[in-house]
């Protein structure tokens, strides 16, 4: 369950990995802004890293046919005292073409997210949901991903959510044990506004 979890805490980062930004130039304007801990959705304080250039580490395939390339891609990773983590990817497109495709990939990979881990972990149960549409910039979608292991006996729950300003596309993971009667799917909509508006 362990490897699992490792495998779903990077879900977002690998599914971002599309080769139309493999040679996207750098920004020449200002890089887009990160949330902060204190913006992540919890009742136990958050601590933050600062943000890293490229992926975050151990990003592996899964729920996407590609890893996220390292070019123009920072992330920032989140943590509590409980078993809670999570982290925002952002990528910069090389036109808004490209940011708009990445939406879409991104949209199916966390929509069918469930049933492809089910069919790669025997035993596994595994539900995708969408949670609707955001009003902020160009948009930014919601889904959570519910995961149990009968065998163990243990429930993860995880919120994503994507959202684009421009060329710029930005995917937030939030993650505990637990179901999605546990999650705080409300707060985490704000959250993802705050992410989509720090954008630029």
């Amino acid at each position: 369950m362990n490897k699992l979890r490792t495998a779903l805490a990077t879900v977002a980062a690998a599914a971002l990995g599309l080769a139309a930004l493999a040679t996207a130039p750098a920004q020449a304007a200002a890089q887009p802004a990160f949330l902060a801990a204190s913006q992540m959705p919890s009742s136990t304080p958050w601590t933050a890293t600062q943000v890293f250039t490229g992926v975050p580490e151990n990003g592996g395939v899964l729920c996407a046919p590609y890893k996220i390339p390292a070019q123009n891609t920072r992330y920032r990773e989140f943590s509590t005292e409980l078993d809670t983590n999570g982290v925002q990817v952002t990528t910069v497109a090389r036109t808004e073409a490209d940011a708009v495709k990445l939406v879409d990939t991104l949209r199916g990979a966390l929509a069918g997210c469930g049933p492809l881990l089910e069919r790669q972990n025997p035993g596994l149960q595994a539900v995708s949901a969408s949670h609707g549409k955001l009003a902020v910039e160009e948009g930014a979608w919601v889904y959570s991903l519910d995961t149990a292991d009968p065998e163990i006996g243990i429930s993860d729950i995880h919120l994503f959510s994507v959202g684009r300003d421009g060329r710029t596309v930005t995917l937030v993971r939030w993650g505990q044990m637990g179901d999605l009667e546990d999650a705080p799917l409300t707060a985490f909509r704000t959250t993802t506004k705050t992410a989509v508006n720090k954008l630029h």
